[in-house]
């Protein structure tokens, strides 16, 4: 699933296999990191791939051995700093033994620092807005609008699916069989147990639709009658409804 707006690259970005430590911090109570190897670069972004997605929109801490004439600042640092915004994400198909997918993960560097209402909220996804400063780019973030209404009407669809939280390595940390109320493409609500909060994702299986995908928790609210329903939005791939 390509979960970006199309648009054209300014510079080409050079092939460069480098190591590359990311940190993502989902919620004020989770974050994780991972190291993967960079496939491409620019001065002003960087593609790698990941084995977790990351949603369009978030702020990701980046650490890396780039080259000198690559850097903005902290040019005789061992290691490059800087925060990255990510632009885009699809998943890549693995045909191995084990099945695993990768994600794609295009983003664009953003400073050194990251903005203050991401230190007061790490679950806002951003706009950018490209900003001309002479012959530089520079990217001005703006918190991203919610929508206005669903951009895909959820139907009444009960499907038992198996939801699970994610460590910091990425690995099933807990799990619960629950029962869909309503279900679209782009996403889903249910029912839930899990001690989970607005801005984590988590992984979202059917075994008799052999569908497995990610999930952003959009909303928890809790019910007067002391039932917790989570609003989930896919963004590993969609979910399959019209298969047959």
């Amino acid at each position: 699933m390509d979960s970006s707006r199309k648009f054209v690259r300014r510079r080409s970005r050079i092939p460069l296999s480098l190591p590359i430590r990311v940190y993502c911090r989902e919620s004020l109570e989770c974050e994780w990191t991972e190291q993967t190897r960079l496939v491409d670069v620019t001065h002003f972004g960087a593609g790698f791939t990941l084995t977790r997605p990351v949603e369009v929109g978030r702020l990701i801490h980046l650490t890396m051995p780039l080259p000198q004439q690559l850097r903005c600042y902290d040019h005789n640092e061992p290691m490059y700093e800087i925060w990255g915004l990510v632009r885009h994400i699809f998943a890549i198909p693995n045909t191995g033994p084990e099945q695993q997918v990768l994600f794609r993960i295009g983003v664009a560097f953003v400073g050194k620092e990251p903005p203050l209402s991401y230190q007061e909220n790490p679950t806002l996804r951003y706009d950018p807005e490209e900003v001309e400063v002479g012959q530089k780019t520079r990217w001005k973030l703006g918190p991203k609008p919610l929508p206005k209404r669903r951009r895909e009407t959820r139907l009444i669809i009960p499907l038992e699916v198996l939801v699970e939280t994610l460590d910091e390595h990425g690995k099933p940390l807990s799990r619960e069989y629950t029962v869909t109320e309503t279900i679209s493409t782009l996403g889903t609500c249910v029912p839930t147990s899990l001690d989970v909060n607005v801005g984590q994702v988590l992984k979202i299986s059917s075994a008799n639709d052999q569908v497995s995908t990610f999930a952003a928790i959009r909303s928890r609210n809790t019910s007067p009658d002391g039932v917790t329903r989570l609003g989930l939005e896919f963004i590993g791939s969609p979910w399959p409804l019209d298969r047959e």
